[in-house]
């Protein structure tokens, strides 16, 4: 005989309703829920910076939670297109593109195409800096789309992510 022979206990239809907002919640993602697919888009320069960011968010302390659709290794070509290809399809696995500004991204066209490209594929955008303040230069399509960078803080980032990708 199998379990389940506990008391029935009703639920009034309160409580009912928070329990079915609570599981619809962690189905989309939220509270608790999945984490989200995120490209990182950076000067190659950063990339020290942008292996903390990734070590962050494998750190099981860290509310900061994402699976990385970034680019890893260069790709082996001189060839643009082939490159665009190749990025295009990792941002097209992504939910969310986080930026990462330095005093060298503004001037990466690199990173400003795949702003540009996240932006034309429906992505969210998220660019995020370290230190007091960001760098005085951003790179054109952030300023093109209004996009306000956040610190690097777990919740700031957290919260910024969360609003563009639902």
């Amino acid at each position: 005989m199998g379990g389940g022979h506990g008391d029935y206990i009703p639920l009034k239809p309160d409580q009912l309703k928070s329990l079915e907002k609570k599981a619809k919640e962690t189905m989309k993602g939220g509270e608790r829920g999945e984490k989200k697919n995120v490209f990182i888009s950076f000067d190659s320069d950063d990339l020290t910076d942008v292996n903390m960011l990734r070590a962050q968010a494998k750190n099981k302390a860290s509310n900061l939670e994402f699976n990385d659709w970034s680019v890893k290794e260069p790709f082996n070509s001189k060839n643009a297109e082939y490159i665009r290809r190749g990025i295009r399809e990792r941002i097209r696995q992504s939910s969310v593109t986080v930026v990462y500004l330095s005093n060298k991204t503004a001037n990466s066209e690199w990173v400003n195409w795949e702003i540009s490209e996240s932006h034309a594929q429906g992505k969210g955008v998220v660019a995020m800096y370290k230190g007091d303040k960001p760098p005085a230069q951003l790179p054109p399509a952030l300023k093109k789309l209004g996009i306000k960078p956040v610190p690097w803080n777990h919740e700031a980032i957290v919260k910024a992510i969360d609003k563009v990708t639902k």
